[in-house]
């Protein structure tokens, strides 16, 4: 569990995403669409399904391709999500009289280029937390205050590390080029997984009865069992039983290797969060571009404005360093998981290159209501930052991701 920025402060307890009413997420465009084009950008409303879900049922619907629709960010199953996809030679009207289980087309309008990854300015969120203690709304103000005045920890979360809490322990053994490793974590530990058999054919691999294992795992482990598979031909050969992993699913690895990292400098300076310090590279809120700080303190009415924050590392084998203390606290952390900038220079697809990432976000558009199941919050946040950040400062209780 990371640290809090409010752990002085009481949480309110309670429980999220009872019912898919009670998380509500509206993508905030970057721009409008201009009306002329031969791609039609369609907002859409999700229940229970995930945007990878949708790209696939849309696909098919349509008969094109899934590689086709653009989309700017990835929204998850749990909950009520509105979001913008782009077709390419699909009429605003045939989108618009689509019928699909769980998939709304609220517009469908033309534009010129295809929706792009990362084309958002943010997400509106509107929040229900259910079963919270009494004196809720006075907790949550005290902290909601501290959120909005000092910005709110850029952390990815648990959720970054898959349902099994180990995609990052799988990309950091693909880093160091420690095969068995990546295998041993992609097999994931019998102590996170509830399903008995599933969970059998797991400490089956640990015990090494590879065919037992196999004979165990679920069908829907399809990777799993396509490394059993590899190794029972050859035991020793898990460099390439990986290549059974498709690209795809090993970048997604290694990200959430690198989100690893990033969480853990943003731990390291969760108490001066909002402060910059000399060597600093500083993030520029209003275009994202980062440049060296030489004077902290000429520089500090900046970040408490909000104009800048410090940077922390999605490490890359291109990614600039931060130089003094903050470069320090980088490097250490890399160097206690036996890694370099090099590293990540992985070959083709898999090369990594590296960005730097503000530790803290602004909270923007707060509001709260008290309501009969608990309390709901509506706030938005830039892109790439995530509700559960807020989430966890205010309730400080488990909750699903």
């Amino acid at each position: 569990m990371r640290a809090y920025l409010t752990a002085d402060l009481p949480g309110i307890g309670g429980i999220i995403k009872e019912s898919p009413e009670d998380f509500l997420v509206t993508e905030i465009p970057l721009y409008q669409p201009c009306g002329e084009g031969e791609h039609t950008y369609a907002e859409i409303e999700k229940r229970g399904v995930t945007t990878l879900d949708a790209v696939r049922r849309l696909s098919r619907s349509l008969g094109i391709q899934e590689r086709d629709i653009g989309y700017a960010g990835m929204k998850d199953a749990r909950g009520i999500t509105r979001q913008f996809l782009s077709f390419p030679r699909i009429e605003p009207d045939r989108l618009l009289a689509l019928s699909l289980p769980g998939i709304q087309v609220l517009s469908a309008v033309r534009h010129r280029n295809k929706l792009k990854t990362g084309h958002l300015a943010g997400n509106s969120f509107t929040i229900r937390i259910r079963t919270v203690a009494r004196d809720a709304p006075e907790k949550a103000a005290a902290i909601l205050h501290v959120l909005s005045q000092r910005g709110v920890p850029n952390y990815f979360g648990e959720q970054r590390y898959g349902g099994l809490g180990n995609s990052h322990l799988i990309g950091r053994a693909l880093l160091n080029g420690d095969f068995k490793a990546a295998v041993d974590a992609l097999m994931g530990n019998p102590e996170s997984i509830r399903d008995e058999r599933w969970r059998g054919a797991v400490e089956a691999y640990q015990r090494g009865d590879l065919a037992g294992s196999l004979e165990l795992f679920p069908g829907q482990c399809r990777t799993e069992r396509e490394i059993l598979k590899r190794l029972l031909k050859r035991p020793e050969g898990h460099e390439r039983a990986l290549d059974a992993v498709p690209p795809r699913l090993k970048r997604l690895y290694l990200s959430a290797c690198q989100s690893s990292l990033f969480d853990r400098v943003v731990e390291q300076r969760i108490d001066c969060i909002d402060t910059v310090l000399n060597g600093d590279l500083a993030y520029r809120h209003d275009n994202g571009s980062c440049f060296l700080v030489e004077d902290a303190a000429a520089e500090q009415h900046r970040a408490r404005d909000f104009g800048i924050s410090p940077s922390g590392p999605m490490f890359g084998c291109k990614m600039k360093l931060p130089e003094g203390t903050p470069r320090e606290m980088e490097e250490e952390v890399l160097r206690e998981e036996g890694l370099t900038l090099s590293s990540f220079d992985l070959p083709g697809n898999l090369r990594m290159e590296g960005e730097r990432r503000p530790l803290r976000v602004p909270l923007r558009n707060l509001s709260t209501v008290p309501d009969p199941q608990g309390l709901s919050l509506t706030f938005s946040l830039p892109k790439g930052a995530f509700a559960t950040s807020v989430l966890r400062e205010i309730m400080k209780s488990h909750f699903p991701s």
